[in-house]
């Protein structure tokens, strides 16, 4: 392993709004702002939040809301989706949201698309009645792209506010089609390595070599997510990151529910084949001692190159999952 310090570039942050065993959505929100405050003091760019349904253990559904509430509180990071599941919406609804945003907070808003419903099939009918799949994604992000350039005469339908708003949009994926549909349209791409990472490296490669610039970005810009678990103790943090294997298996085994805490042998928990399944989903994970954390970074970036790295932890503890994310940009502020 190197000694090295991380690659130097940008670090950002994942929130999925926990919410754990004996807490409450509204907690899970002072805890986000107070860990985009954190990150803020702590030189991360980004604060990301991902929109998703019928999960009693994440609570940032209405995403752009928590955005709102999230730039409120802070000053100069950016604050954005990671992402909107545009087949929940219309297109012109999520201009004006973030038109609104951008306009309230100027140059601080990202909007990161993704093509999955982030729930299930029953939640996804309830939430767009007359949902027939996702294959109007492509032409629903152009569309949505047309909402944000500035209006022209005689226009007839047009996002107020949004039109002529400076809103950075990104592509979301875990497959081939998001890296695709980015490089053509010249888009900023967003890899989902920290759950599902199996196409990784393919997508990062097919995006490079397709990418063709566009007035919205000149050259291809990729950032990957990693699961980062650090603590004081090599033996603790393994124990803080038994929380994320935990809800891994309870929602293979279909019952989701609220954050569970960390237990002392995960080995009895899960079955072989569950272990399997939740080693090969959390494979771009770093869990250690600021060492170990520092090391594993510096190799991450150093074998993909990724442009950004977006950061994400699923701990129990709120003061421990301040800590994990401070020591890992003490990982990188090393460099």
């Amino acid at each position: 392993m190197t000694t090295s310090g991380p690659a130097p570039v940008p670090y950002s942050l994942l929130d999925l709004a926990p919410v754990c065993e004996g807490s409450t959505p509204a907690q899970a929100f002072a805890n986000s702002l107070d860990l985009a405050r954190l990150a803020e003091s702590l030189g991360y760019t980004r604060y990301w939040l991902a929109e998703h349904h019928n999960m009693p253990g994440i609570a940032s559904a209405a995403t752009a809301v928590l955005i709102g509430h999230i730039a409120g509180g802070t000053s100069t990071i950016r604050v954005g989706s990671g992402g909107v599941m545009l087949p929940n919406h219309a297109p012109l609804q999520v201009a004006e949201q973030f038109g609104t945003l951008a306009s309230l907070h100027p140059g601080r808003i990202d909007l990161g698309l993704g093509r999955a419903p982030g729930t299930d099939q029953p939640t996804t009918r309830a939430l767009r009645r007359y949902y027939a799949g996702a294959d109007a994604f492509p032409s629903d992000v152009a569309e949505l792209l047309r909402y944000f350039e500035p209006a022209q005469p005689g226009q007839p339908v047009q996002a107020v506010p949004g039109a002529g708003v400076d809103v950075p949009v990104w592509i979301l994926g875990s497959s081939l089609f998001g890296a695709q549909l980015a490089a053509a349209m010249g888009l900023p791409y967003a890899f989902a390595s920290h759950f599902s990472p199996a196409a990784m490296t393919e997508a990062l490669a097919l995006y490079h070599r397709d990418f063709k610039p566009s007035r919205r970005l000149r050259a291809p810009y990729a950032m990957l997510a990693l699961n980062v678990v650090a603590a004081d103790t090599r033996a603790q943090a393994q124990r803080l990151f038994t929380t994320q294997q935990q809800s891994f298996v309870r929602l293979r085994r279909g019952a989701p529910g609220l954050i569970p805490p960390p237990i002392d042998d995960i080995e009895a928990f899960w079955t072989p084949q569950e272990k399997a399944m939740v080693e090969q989903a959390l494979a771009c994970a770093v869990v250690g001692d600021a060492a170990d954390v520092r090391e594993g970074i510096a190799e991450f970036a150093a074998r993909h190159r990724p442009d950004e790295l977006m950061l994400t932890a699923n701990i129990f503890d709120h003061a421990a999952r301040r800590h994990s994310f401070a020591l890992a940009a003490e990982a990188f502020r090393a460099r």
